[in-house]
């Protein structure tokens, strides 16, 4: 698609952007697509459209809808009604919800069209076209748009899809950990620059070794393990039973809490 819409400029609207227009080539098409934004999140937005010459601020959010044949819905959850109060989607455009937490049904009711809704948990790293989206339902303009991104992983029902926005509720987790390493190190004495700098460098390694997908996860933690070595310690006696049981448990509440 040629024209896509983005209702809500955040962090995960300025990602979408910097990875469609980034470097001018639209993930492989003849030229990047006309970007159409909205003006909530003006700052991001004015910003977006300075750097990148396809890229332009609507008036108001119909205009975004009224431009586009994508148009994406990335407001936050509470703010969608507002953000979505009296706007007109007529049946030939494609609207995809990125609102967490917010289901097709709920979303149709408030937009009260009858164009195709697919629910999808775009990651910041589509600004480098990294990022495996979930989508639900599949569809194939949709898909085709992720994909361009860094992928597009459909999903069967929108049961599947929770839990995979559950599973994303747990990002923010590893940077608090890393964090937590590096504050240990200070206190032990270690310049808080240097720990910084060492635990990026050690993790940053970790994610290139899950590029290897021929290993399944417990196999690259059992290869990066020696028997009653460093890691073994730490995982079996901090990442103990009881810490796993909790942590499945946080991840059942939210996914409750999700559907």
């Amino acid at each position: 698609m040629k024209r896509i819409g983005i209702i809500g400029v955040g962090e995960i609207g300025r990602a979408l952007v910097t990875g469609l227009c980034g470097g001018g080539d639209c993930g492989g098409d003849d030229a990047p697509p006309e970007v159409f934004l909205s003006p909530r999140g003006a700052r991001t937005a004015a910003e977006l459209a300075e750097r990148y010459a396809s890229v332009r601020v609507c008036a108001d959010n119909q205009e975004v809808v009224d431009r586009s044949d994508l148009v994406l819905i990335a407001v936050r959850r509470q703010d969608r009604h507002d953000a979505l109060a009296g706007l007109r989607v007529d049946g030939t455009k494609v609207v995809v919800n990125v609102m967490a937490g917010v289901s097709n049904d709920d979303l149709r009711g408030t937009l009260a069209t009858d164009a195709p809704l697919v629910r999808a948990i775009p990651l910041p790293t589509v600004r480098e076209r990294r990022s495996v989206t979930v989508t639900y339902p599949a569809h194939p303009e949709v898909d085709a748009f992720f994909a361009h991104l860094g992928g597009a992983l459909p999903v069967a029902d929108e049961s599947a899809f929770d839990v995979f926005s559950a599973l994303t509720g747990t990002l923010t987790t590893h940077y608090a950990y890393l964090a937590t390493l590096t504050s240990w190190a200070a206190d032990q004495g270690i310049a808080a620059d240097d720990a910084d700098r060492y635990l990026r460098s050690l993790f940053q390694g970790v994610g290139r070794s899950l590029a290897d997908g021929s290993r399944p996860l417990h196999q690259l933690a059992a290869d990066h393990e020696t028997p009653k070595g460093n890691n073994e310690r730490i995982r079996t006696t901090w990442f103990d039973t009881a810490n796993s049981e909790a942590l499945k448990k946080a991840l059942d509440g939210l996914l409750a809490d999700l559907r």
